[in-house]
């Protein structure tokens, strides 16, 4: 027979009590953070706003439903806003407490608390830019460059306890000597000019006979290079010789985009240069955090793909080539591949036939590769690409890599519309595409 329990002794708490003073404690703590969070004005409409998010998460989790396209809008612009006047408050409190070299700078550059604009770009990331390089787009781009403006990046420029910021500035004499002061690097390659469309790169062509619209963020835009450098110059100049006639191409790339601006840029410019093919180039922040999507944990792969979809349903509508091109990020070259997760992850939400997806990656290690061998056969050292800015600590494409990127698009493009009977771009098949992703419009 079992000995009948003992009693706990007198002096020692019951477990029951135990687990009510730990809860104690705990709601006791949660009641403090909430109360420090909302003595804050950014504070309380943060704690509203994931009490919200939660709910509703929560309901939809129950009752096996999923928010609608206005409801998931309408969140997005709640984070923004948020993240907004986070931004706009961090700017004012730098810029008072900066010395006077810097704040000369900012006034110069149109970044100061009166004319600085900041505005959101993929997710609810925001941050500060020139409104003497862009102006504000209330229409779907947040944001988007003046027609015929001259530009220029400032490097190495420490805005301690500052906002995030785009150090893209006029290309002026009173830019330069302040930039100069407050201990600023003039990135002479960077040198910037719109065309009169608002774009980077030579005035388009409607009227060319083979035209393209170009989507992307700054990779498109050719940051930190030449005019004449950047991937969407290269590629009108390769598709020309393959395809034996004049090539013109829009390049939408803004730095900071993301699909959805990606998409109203092709709303915008795509009615206006006719485009016979579209090429949507897409990065690993267009999904999540750089480094966590290349980790296998996208944080808004979802928003993408409907964005992406949108772009594909505008170009099937029309009868127009979509290609999309993922950009191998530079870990991927140099150390570790990890393509399952990107651009694996890319492929796997593109509902396009195969010949619309088009990815770069192998031809970027072969050419790295190639690069490698050279050096070392010269005698020189390689550890970091050519391919990227990697001399300057700056992931995007260097001119090479912007070529070898243009090279394997011309390639794919040329052929697709070889192999149509025609000669025109190919439609993709009906088979190929989800339910809905034909609509020129965005769900509403």
């Amino acid at each position: 027979m079992d000995p009948a329990p003992q009693p706990a002794p007198a002096n020692q708490p019951s477990s029951t009590r135990i687990r009510r003073f730990k809860r104690f404690i705990l709601l006791a703590t949660l009641a403090a953070v909430a109360l420090t969070i909302a003595s804050f004005r950014v504070g309380r409409y943060y704690a509203v706003e994931t009490w919200n998010t939660v709910r509703r998460a929560v309901i939809y989790q129950v009752t096996g439903l999923t928010p609608d396209r206005a409801e998931i809008e309408a969140d997005w612009k709640r984070r923004r806003n948020l993240t907004l006047q986070s931004t706009e408050e961090t700017l004012r409190k730098f810029y008072d407490g900066t010395d006077e070299n810097m704040r000369a700078l900012f006034r110069v550059a149109g970044m100061d608390p009166e004319h600085g604009l900041v505005r959101y770009g993929r997710a609810d990331q925001t941050f500060l830019i020139s409104s003497k390089v862009f102006e504000r787009d209330d229409s779907g781009r947040s944001y988007r460059f003046l027609p015929n403006t001259r530009s220029i990046w400032l490097r190495q420029v420490v805005l301690l306890n500052g906002p995030f910021s785009l150090l893209l500035v006029p290309n002026t004499p009173e830019v330069r000597e302040a930039a100069g002061r407050a201990g600023a690097i003039v990135d002479e390659p960077s040198a910037t000019t719109t065309n009169s469309w608002g774009l980077r790169g030579p005035e388009p062509d409607p009227s060319a006979p083979l035209r393209g619209v170009i989507l992307g963020d700054s990779f498109m835009q050719g940051m930190f290079s030449p005019d004449d450098q950047t991937p969407p110059v290269h590629l009108a100049r390769r598709l020309s010789e393959l395809r034996g006639t004049a090539v013109s191409v829009a390049n939408t790339g803004h730095m900071g985009y993301s699909p959805e601006q990606y998409f109203y840029s092709l709303k915008e410019y795509g009615e206006r240069m006719k485009p016979h093919f579209v090429v949507v180039s897409v990065c690993p922040n267009d999904f999540g955090s750089e480094f966590d999507i290349l980790q296998g944990r996208p944080d808004w792969i979802a928003e993408a793909e409907y964005w992406i979809e949108q772009i594909y349903g505008w170009c099937r509508a029309r009868n127009v080539t979509c290609l999309v091109v993922p950009i191998p990020s530079f870990p991927q070259v140099e150390s570790t591949r990890k393509d399952g997760f990107y651009p694996g992850l890319v492929n796997n939400i593109f509902h396009g036939p195969p010949a619309s997806y088009c990815d770069p990656l192998e031809r970027f290690i072969n050419e790295n590769l190639k690069l490698k061998i050279k050096t070392r056969a010269s005698g020189g050292s390689f550890s970091r690409s050519p391919l990227y800015n990697r001399h300057i600590d700056d992931e995007h494409l260097s001119p090479k890599g912007a070529e070898v990127w243009a090279d394997v698009v011309a390639e794919r493009l040329s052929l697709w519309m070889t192999a149509t009977a025609d000669g025109s771009p190919a439609p993709p098949p009906p088979s190929a595409v989800t339910s809905g992703s034909s609509a020129s419009e965005p769900r509403q």
